[in-house]
């Protein structure tokens, strides 16, 4: 290996290192550091092979880490269950899931623990679902297409699944429901905005039927003001 190849790659490792000691601070005394490094080991592995842009990795990898940290947390009993698990699941993380989650988490006003994953994740987030979403008061800006892992959906209390399939994992005494939804790459602003929509409703009726109280949401539009919509 040359000095140039070698030094982004000490370079990773230093950041990865002090990704392991933050999480090692937070879950004290719950996971020890060997668990916590091979873990964020294999996350940043994961999401290294789908990811097109390299340079945000290691703060992706720290996100994505200390999620399945926690999943595996709550199902191992180290940590108190604190609201609903609820995981979104289409193929690629990089439409449906993210809208779902989004609004899920919106809506629920952190009172519902939202995840969302694919089972063959995309490099990012389709552009046309991200103006699509921000038109509504929701940016995408911090979100990224994550690989479905073993940990989370264990730890998730209801699985919706768009897409997916057989590969999702069936685990007894999971809750899980199958939005048909059409996939939303390619399709026109207009299109995308109705599997929005449709996607925003059964978000409303999943709250409710979790017994969760929804806030009214001024950046969401009603069901009339969609209809009195002016986009084209």
């Amino acid at each position: 290996m040359t000095e140039d190849m070698a030094a982004p790659v000490v370079a990773v490792e230093h950041r990865l290192t002090r990704i392991i000691d933050h999480l090692a601070d937070r879950f004290d005394g719950v996971f020890s550091r060997e668990t916590i490094t091979a873990c964020v080991e294999e996350s940043y592995e994961l999401l290294a092979a789908n990811s097109k842009v390299t340079g945000f990795l290691p703060v992706l990898t720290e996100k994505f880490a200390r999620e399945r940290l926690a999943a595996v947390a709550k199902v191992d009993g180290l940590l108190p269950p604190a609201v609903p698990e609820v995981l979104f699941l289409c193929v690629h993380n990089a439409g449906r899931s993210q809208m779902a989650a989004a609004l899920m988490e919106q809506l629920s006003h952190g009172q519902v623990h939202v995840r969302s994953a694919g089972s063959q994740p995309r490099g990012e987030i389709d552009d046309t679902v991200r103006s699509t979403m921000a038109e509504v008061g929701i940016e995408l800006d911090e979100a990224f297409p994550k690989p479905m892992t073993d940990d989370v959906v264990r730890a998730s209390d209801v699985i919706v699944t768009m897409g997916c399939g057989d590969a999702c994992p069936v685990y007894p005494g999971k809750r899980y429901v199958d939005w048909d939804l059409p996939d939303p790459t390619g399709l026109s602003a207009q299109q995308v905005r109705a599997i929005r929509d449709e996607i925003t409703d059964r978000v409303r009726a999943l709250i409710q039927e979790l017994r969760v109280d929804q806030e009214p949401t001024a950046a969401l539009p009603s069901e009339t003001q969609r209809g009195e919509s002016k986009h084209p």
